[in-house]
C-alpha cells in the first residue's frame, strides 16, 4: 500500500515537472509571435511563476515520491541499472536547467519587465528567447528518456 502511495506520488510529480515544461514552452512561444511587448511580458511573468510552482513542486514531489517507492519496495535506488540510468537523465536534465535555462529565464524576465509597460524589445530578449526554447527542448529530451527507462527497465 505504501509503495503504491508513492509510486503515484512519484508519477503525479512527472507529470507537473514535465506536463510544465512542455506548456510553458507552448505559452511563452506563441506570446512571443505576437511581438506585442505587453502580451511578452505577461507570457513571461507566467512561465517564471509557473516554473517556480509546478516545475519545482513536481521535481520534489518527483524525487521524495521515487526515493520513497524505492525505499517502501526494498530497492536499492542506486543498484538497479534502470534506477541509476533514470537518475543519470534527470541530472543531465537538471544540468541544463542549471546552468543555461535558469540563467536565461532570470535575463528573459528582467528584459520583459523593463518592456512591460510598451517600450521595445531589446535584441538581448530575442537571443535569449531562442536560447531558452532550444535548450529547453534538448533538456525534455532526457526526461523524455528517463520515463522510457522507469517504464521498460532495461536490463
Amino acid at each position: 500500500m505504501l509503495y503504491d502511495a508513492l509510486k503515484s506520488l512519484h508519477i503525479v510529480g512527472v507529470v507537473l515537472l514535465l506536463g510544465n515544461v512542455t506548456i510553458t514552452a507552448f505559452w511563452k512561444a506563441f506570446a512571443d509571435r505576437t511581438g506585442d511587448p505587453a502580451v511578452i511580458a505577461f507570457g513571461q511573468r507566467l512561465v517564471t511563476i509557473t516554473d517556480f510552482v509546478f516545475t519545482g513542486s513536481g521535481g520534489v514531489i518527483f524525487l521524495a515520491g521515487g526515493f520513497g517507492a524505492a525505499w517502501a519496495g526494498g530497492l536499492d535506488p542506486f543498484a538497479p541499472g534502470w534506477l541509476l540510468w533514470g537518475q543519470v537523465l534527470f541530472v543531465v536534465s537538471g544540468a541544463i536547467w542549471v546552468g543555461i535555462l535558469i540563467p536565461a529565464q532570470i535575463r528573459l524576465s528582467k528584459a520583459a519587465r523593463c518592456f512591460a509597460a510598451g517600450g521595445s524589445i531589446p535584441d538581448s530578449y530575442w537571443r535569449d528567447s531562442r536560447l531558452w526554447l532550444t535548450w529547453g527542448i534538448i533538456a525534455c529530451l532526457p526526461l523524455v528518456a528517463a520515463i522510457w527507462v522507469m517504464v521498460a527497465k532495461p536490463g
